[in-house]
């Protein structure tokens, strides 16, 4: 009989159904060959078997449905600086590291992300004017946290060669003034990313992506997905696959041409494109939400440049999204579409319920990405057509309160995020962190989605919130179901990859507020330990 690789003993929450919790576990050649108690994994013991006994709990790998590694690999690197509410909460704070970020650069030129003035209070409004005082002379260009918005100066936008004559990117805008010159802002991904050009040299690349992989495996990810992924990495995550230690899903932002050189029987294991990302919508935080209900009219809307009485806007009309749809749908793509607003949802709803008409597929796990403000009735009609919710839940941790008392009251506020009504219609539903948005915090994830609890203590929507098991699961089997990746991932049992994270306790037997606070000890992609010291 053949012998183990690797034999784990101790807690194994194995997010199998048949058997939830077991004693041990074997793996040969990265896959899992036992599941059961230590008697059953005894037979696999060989002498050159490395055998761990571990404290805590092994469970499978986390997985982020709903990542940008590719994206924050830059945005986390040297060539641009972190101003993000997570690590500069203070505004004085922040306008000193863009001032001091401009004078290290110099000519080449500062790049900073994570400008949120919801959270970072007392910002200076980005104007033109101020971004050029900042930086007379080299370019400057501010991402907002949200990554929906950027603000660049004179500079900047001719380095990237934008004039008042540059047209408007499908689904994306520059801002302009009344003349119509350039404002010195962006919206969208279309024209944030036009912007960031200057910002890294490709050769830099790979130590970029070793360093984001690290992150990944440090908070126990082992399958992420790239919800913006532009085809020229292609080549360079080819160059690094044996170096990867999480497993890629990648979906192709749909271009002007809708059309993409890849096809859906693509990739392996390690590497895969499953779909093509649209975005209905834009950001809470920017106000360009395609909503049914006003924003309020209060110091943060007015903050964020809403008009009072806006219910923001769409970045496509139904017509284009049938387009875009149709384009791709019945080559046999996967659609993960971004919406937050429910007047939004109802739009591509529309949309998937006519291509599934015209073009019927039995197993196509159409997505809809974050759906902050979505209805019960609008996730039953998803789920009724076979459509699949990314549910961004870590919001409510970092912008709860924000939410509730400054953009939308407490009848539209509380239930933001609703994954119990979402799980209640039988849908199988993932949590994500929209990297760089919020750091990757799986572990985060799972304790909100159970006490749904915003920065001031309070509960928001407590008939919203999911058991511990529900949310595990979102973490990690159904968030694999989402990216086509539940046949080898997201559980351990037999047959499947060795994919597996080992913390420091049982998630399922502390309080739910503390689970955010379990240290993790171990990653494992396919029985390799990626790491810890274990």
């Amino acid at each position: 009989m053949p012998t183990a690789d690797l034999v784990l003993r101790g807690t194994v929450l194995t997010v199998d159904e048949n058997r939830p919790t077991a004693q041990a576990l074997a793996v040969s050649e990265g896959r899992i060959v036992a599941v059961g108690s230590s008697a059953d994994v005894e037979s696999w013991v060989g002498p050159e078997t490395r055998q761990l006994d571990v404290e805590g709990c092994v469970m499978p790998g986390f997985v982020e449905a709903h990542g940008h590694p590719l994206m924050e690999a830059m945005v986390l690197s040297d060539a641009m600086a972190d101003i993000r509410p997570v690590t500069l909460r203070d505004a004085d704070a922040v306008v000193a590291a863009v001032r001091a970020e401009v004078t290290a650069r110099g000519a080449e030129g500062a790049y900073l992300n994570g400008w949120d003035p919801l959270l970072q209070q007392g910002l200076p409004e980005p104007t033109l004017a101020w971004l050029n005082a900042m930086a007379p002379d080299s370019p400057l260009v501010i991402v907002h946290n949200s990554g929906h918005k950027a603000y660049f100066n004179t500079a900047a936008a001719a380095r990237a060669g934008l004039t008042r004559d540059t047209p408007d990117p499908k689904g994306a805008s520059y801002g302009r003034a009344a003349d119509g010159e350039l404002d010195g802002t962006a919206e969208e991904i279309g024209a944030v990313f036009s912007l960031l050009t200057g910002a890294i040299q490709p050769d830099d690349y790979p130590a970029m992506l070793h360093a984001e992989l690290g992150r990944l495996n440090r908070a126990g990810l082992t399958t992420c997905s790239e919800m913006a992924f532009d085809p020229a990495f292609r080549p360079v995550v080819a160059q690094m696959r044996e170096e990867l230690t999480v497993r890629l899903r990648v979906y192709e932002i749909s271009n002007a041409q809708m059309a993409t050189d890849a096809v859906p029987d693509n990739g392996d294991d390690l590497f895969r494109q499953p779909g093509i990302k649209i975005w209905v919508d834009g950001s809470p935080w920017v106000g360009n939400i395609d909503l049914s209900f006003p924003y309020l009219d209060t110091d943060a809307t007015r903050i964020i440049g809403v008009t009072p009485g806006s219910c923001g806007c769409a970045n496509y009309t139904a017509e284009q999204l049938t387009e875009i749809v149709g384009a791709y749908f019945p080559r046999g793509w996967q659609l993960a579409c971004h919406v937050h607003g429910d007047v939004g949802v109802d739009t591509i709803l529309d949309v998937y319920e006519d291509v599934l008409r015209r073009h019927p597929r039995t197993d196509h796990r159409l997505r809809l990405e974050h759906v902050g403000a979505i209805r019960p009735e609008q996730l039953q009609r998803a789920h009724d057509l076979g459509v699949t919710c990314s549910i961004f839940v870590d919001q409510i941790h970092y912008w709860g309160d924000v939410i509730v008392d400054g953009l939308f009251g407490p009848e539209h506020g509380n239930r933001w995020m609703p994954c119990g009504s979402a799980v209640a219609t039988g849908m199988r539903i993932s949590l994500h962190n929209d990297p760089p948005v919020t750091p990757e915090e799986p572990l985060r994830n799972i304790s909100v989605a159970v006490t749904r609890t915003a920065p001031s203590g309070r509960v928001l929507g407590p008939e919203e919130r999911l058991t511990v098991e529900q949310a595990i699961r979102a973490q990690t089997i159904d968030a694999a179901y989402q990216l086509f990746a539940d046949d080898i991932v997201g559980s351990l049992e037999v047959g499947k990859y060795a994919d597996m994270v080992v913390l420091s306790a049982d998630p399922r037997a502390v309080p739910p507020e503390q689970i955010a606070d379990l240290e993790v000890r171990a990653t494992f992609l396919a029985g390799a330990q990626v790491y810890g010291t274990l």
